[in-house]
């Protein structure tokens, strides 16, 4: 695999990757280049860093194999910071100096809502690799993430029957959180119950004594954390050295940022998160996933549901491009429209929705147990995507280029 660090990236993250020639006798003009434009320092970088491994990964089985299409895959990787403006820098610079064919990029919503416009400009094809709260019909991206309605959907209604219906929501303040944390408040409506608080959270705090104190002082029957990056993480080991015995429920944690793994217990005792994928799932599918991820990259510190949707994007790109018979974006289109894009992958089969680019998933609900080792009392298979589709997105028809939400959906024809 022929890898070219752009700014930088550590020799260690390069060493790991294997060989780094390109496969077979084609030359690096023929090689079909990816943008990689992920966070490996910064606030996100403990659940993003893995996100590169897995495209290096996938890369190099890829290559190994004959490549894309008898071409090979070229990397082209550059270290974002956790800085939405390196995303707009870097989106400008992948797309217009190194003429990539396709960019993987993003961990944050605000880091993709930072890049979008650009990829737009230039009508390019990212692929968001990343759990997230929902909402964009944009043609020129495709969403491998799981959504609300396979995460809130599933999960917010199982909280309310095992503990309670009172529910407190704790959030990142940017859209992520906000976005998701309508869901959230639209979910508990449906089925009855109360919101008795709602927090939103700057991204650099650290210190929740008050927000601890409020819960506590609530008649919560279970906290939802949509709690994101470093700093934010501290509120699971400041909330249980104050007895904050509550159980919790996430779309975004352990799934993403492995705290069962980076905390003592029992500090994420009771946390129930919806993931398409973490490295407990006990599938042979799985197993064969971590075994050759770990084979590739064996320091790596956790498997995460980002490095799973990374790895099933490169597959997936694979499959449009050799389908199409080029990397040129419309015909990818074409083929997307047929409506039979699918990949077995670690989680199983996944499928890619015409309408909104988004994919189906089958959904883990992981608890954390009081020594953090990991349980799934219920899974949930095969939810599509469904949601921006029957609220009006359909990019086999138009590309409106938004991002829509339950209080703003698509326009009515």
């Amino acid at each position: 695999m022929k890898m070219i660090s752009r700014n930088g990236i550590a020799a260690a993250a390069l060493s790991a990757a294997g060989a780094l020639t390109a496969a077979g006798p084609l030359t690096a003009q023929e090689a079909i280049k990816i943008g990689v434009l992920e966070d490996q320092s910064g606030d996100f970088a403990a659940a993003t860093n893995v996100k590169v491994h897995a495209i290096e990964l996938a890369a190099e089985e890829i290559n190994a194999a004959g490549g894309i299409d008898g071409r090979p895959v070229e990397l082209v990787v550059y270290d974002t910071q956790s800085d939405n403006r390196r995303y707009q820098e870097f989106m400008r610079r992948v797309l217009q100096q190194d003429q990539v064919d396709v960019v993987f990029a993003g961990f944050s919503s605000a880091s993709r809502e930072a890049y979008r416009p650009i990829v737009n400009q230039f009508d390019g094809l990212a692929f968001y690799n990343n759990q997230y709260e929902g909402g964009v019909c944009d043609a020129n991206m495709i969403v491998t993430g799981a959504v609300p309605e396979q995460q809130f959907s599933t999960l917010i209604p199982w909280m309310m029957e095992t503990y309670g219906d009172n529910v407190y929501t704790i959030a990142a303040d940017y859209n992520f959180g906000q976005i998701s944390a309508e869901w959230v408040r639209q979910i508990v409506d449906e089925n009855g119950g109360t919101m008795v608080g709602e927090e939103f959270i700057p991204l650099g705090v650290s210190q929740f004594s008050q927000t601890i104190q409020n819960i506590q002082e609530s008649e919560a029957d279970f906290v939802v954390t949509l709690l994101v990056g470093a700093a934010q993480a501290s509120y699971y080991e400041q909330a249980a050295s104050a007895n904050v015995d509550l159980p919790m429920a996430s779309s975004v944690n352990v799934g993403q940022g492995y705290e069962h793994k980076r905390f003592t217990p029992p500090s994420l005792s009771q946390m129930h998160v919806t993931t398409n994928y973490i490295e407990e799932i006990d599938t042979p599918e799985s197993q064969a996933f971590v075994e050759k991820f770990r084979a590739m990259f064996p320091d790596e510190p956790y498997i995460n549901q980002e490095a799973a949707n990374s790895y099933i994007a490169m597959n997936l790109y694979k499959q449009l491009v050799e389908r199409a018979g080029t990397t040129e974006h419309d015909a990818l289109r074409e083929v997307i429209a047929e409506g039979d894009v699918c990949f077995d992958g670690p989680s199983g089969n996944v499928c890619l929705d015409p309408q909104s680019q988004h994919m189906s998933h089958t959904i883990f609900l992981a608890k954390v147990e009081e020594d953090h080792s990991i349980s799934f009392p219920e899974v949930w298979e095969n939810i599509e995507p469904y949601w921006l589709g029957d609220a009006g997105c359909d990019l086999t028809q138009n590309d409106p280029s938004a991002q829509y939400t339950p209080s703003n959906p698509p326009p009515a024809d």
